[in-house]
């Protein structure tokens, strides 16, 4: 036996998980389209989402379902399904003797309590959340994006948090017949009703005539998609297509009856659909209880998330790869935080970019340490425009970088695209359309009726698609070097990003119509600052810091000597950035994710630096 297979063998046991069984039907066509589905039929599910906060607060009112901390000392401040569904009653009121007419009661401000109540109400009352992205407001210089949302689907309700924090961003719009709501303080020169004002409401038969008139196709959110190629787009949230989709999650990995009630700790945005539906939905048709996380895995702001983690015991956990590179940081160094963290967990979820293989590596190490068993990584695949999972890793699996196999009630369309296949989806979970922009509807789906999302796959296995698809990047996103050779940026990219942690947060691969593949990437300044033993290393300083420049200088000649010969994926130049990318420039979406076209644009004389003949000293050769 060779000493690989051994280690295979000896390596501890997962974490039970009681997958759904990968009973995929597989269907080749002439001209190479391939098409999978779950034979397994979805599961039935709720009419609409309001009705699973009716069933708690009929089933378990005292349970709590929403917990953020606030007040002076920090403090949990605790809401439960009784009293939730109560104030969700008397908002909806309160909206009802608005007269919306159906439009949009749209969020300014990021994940609170009050964010979720309104959002409840607004479904009840049969008008459509509209949660924007607060960059928009408060990141934005010109607020031309807000703007442009705001007129696309003229809300008749804005709510903020806070109004002075607002102020600028409330100024800029025209809020002629739109009731504005603030939570704790007034903005000064504009007038607004309170939530508390709002929340005393009394409560009539008319809510419950409301909710009864909510039907499967009633639009219950408009989520707006990152505006990556322009303007952002209002994507229509049906209630089928969100109800639908947290029975697919829930059914793919169904919670064990005995166990701990589901519990999650999440920051996740809910302007964006991974954190207001993949994760918020599920807890809530489950009746767990969701604790509002107001840290984020950036430098001087995930304290607070190491702090609710000491705390909370998670059954379900999902973060990005750089949230888990601070986390296996802060609990190699602390064995009381890696007790609570894996006390209840039975999954970790990753998304927004592959998990590097030494990452996972560590945090199994952690978990095995622990408890003495290892947690199953799970990721899903999917957009705005499904809801959003589509897909799903829902087995155990040691490999990262997959995007899973379809859900029941999904199936998904491979198309040959070069070596790799575009992906497309058609299930109960697409979208029927983009609000107001019936233009760009039409041309979202092709002439089976299914969506063209423009990523692409790749099968890890092309004689046994049970093994799952791999993520091969956008379609558009790739590029051929004047020597002919295609180069396939999104699995690259992924690949640079993982070689180069912990010191890269994320990059740009550049190369087009050139003779070789360049990369500008963003330093990771936390793990910079912990690399050089300096917590008040500047973004300026890290670029130019020499180690930090030989770790990113090493990853990227180990990825080389990795791909020796493949010109399609050899490193040649690489340069480290200072400035952040923008909102405003649209090389940053609301969801994190970076892009490309507008970011090589946006940086052309960084691109013409990293090509020049004589390449200046921040330009990093490598071998």
């Amino acid at each position: 036996m060779s000493g690989s297979a051994a280690a295979v063998m000896t390596k501890p046991a997962f974490r039970k998980v009681q997958w759904l069984a990968r009973d995929i039907e597989v269907e080749r066509r002439n001209d190479g389209t391939v098409v999978l589905k779950s034979r397994i039929p979805l599961q039935p599910y709720e009419k609409h989402i309001p009705a699973s906060l009716a069933k708690w607060a009929k089933e378990a009112p005292e349970r709590i379902w929403l917990a953020q901390r606030g007040g002076p000392n920090r403090e949990w401040r605790k809401v439960s399904y009784g009293e939730a569904k109560r104030t969700v009653d008397a908002l909806t009121q309160g909206l009802l003797n608005l007269k919306l007419a159906g439009r949009p009661v749209t969020i300014l401000s990021g994940n609170s309590i009050e964010h979720a109540l309104m959002t409840q109400a607004a479904m009840q009352a049969r008008a459509p959340a509209a949660p924007v992205s607060p960059a928009y407001s408060l990141m934005s210089h010109d607020h031309v994006k807000l703007k442009y949302l705001f007129d696309l689907i003229k809300p008749a309700v804005v709510m903020v948090q806070d109004g002075p924090t607002f102020e600028k961003a409330l100024k800029a719009l025209d809020l002629t017949g739109v009731t504005v709501v603030h939570v704790a303080r007034p903005c000064d020169g504009i007038e607004s009703v309170s939530f508390a004002e709002l929340a005393a409401t009394s409560v009539t038969a008319d809510v419950e005539a409301s909710i009864a008139e909510i039907t499967p196709q009633t639009v219950g959110k408009l989520l707006f998609t990152s505006g990556s190629t322009g303007m952002p787009k209002a994507v229509i949230n049906t209630q089928e297509m969100m109800c639908a989709n947290a029975a697919m999650m829930m059914q793919v990995r169904p919670r064990d009856p005995n166990g701990p009630i589901s519990t999650m700790l999440d920051w996740m945005p809910w302007n964006h659909t991974m954190g207001g539906n993949a994760a918020f939905h599920p807890i809530l048709v489950d009746g767990g209880t969701l604790y509002i996380d107001d840290g984020r895995p950036m430098p001087g702001q995930f304290d607070e998330t190491l702090r609710n983690l000491r705390e909370i015991s998670p059954t379900y956990y999902a973060n990005v790869p750089a949230g888990y590179a601070a986390l296996a940081a802060a609990m190699e160094k602390d064995d009381a935080l890696c007790r609570s963290f894996f006390k209840n967990l039975s999954i970790m979820a990753y998304g927004g970019a592959r998990l590097p293989d030494d990452l996972y590596e560590r945090m199994q190490a952690l978990a095995v340490k622990t408890t003495g068993e290892r947690i199953v990584f799970y990721t899903g695949w999917g957009s705005t425009e499904t809801a959003p999972t589509s897909t799903g890793t829902y087995w155990d699996t040691e490999r990262v970088g997959l995007i899973g196999l379809p859900f029941p009630g999904v199936e998904l369309k491979m198309v040959p695209c070069g070596s790799k296949y575009e992906l497309r989806l058609r299930g109960v979970n697409v979208t029927p359309g983009y609000f107001g922009q019936s233009d760009l509807t039409t041309k979202m789906f092709d002439e089976e009726g299914f969506y063209c999302i423009g990523d692409a796959g790749i099968f890890v296995d092309d004689t046994d698609p049970v093994q799952g698809i791999i993520f091969a990047g956008r379609v558009v996103e790739d590029f051929k070097l004047t020597t002919g050779t295609f180069v396939h940026v999104g699995s690259l990219r992924t690949d640079a990003i993982a070689a180069a942690t912990p010191v890269v947060h994320d990059a740009l691969v550049a190369g087009q119509d050139r003779a070789f593949i360049g990369l500008l990437a963003w330093p990771n300044l936390h793990a910079c600052r912990q690399l050089v033993g300096n917590p008040d290393l500047s973004f300026a300083d890290a670029v130019r810091h020499p180690e930090v420049i030989a770790c990113f200088r090493r990853g990227l000649e180990a990825h080389n000597r990795e791909c020796e010969g493949a010109s399609s994926r050899m490193i040649a130049r690489a340069m480290l950035m200072v400035e952040p990318p923008s909102i405003d420039g649209n090389e940053l979406t609301d969801k994190g994710y970076i892009n490309q076209r507008a970011g090589l644009e946006r940086r052309a004389a960084l691109v013409e630096r990293l090509y020049a003949d004589r390449p200046d000293q921040d330009v990093i050769v490598l071998r």
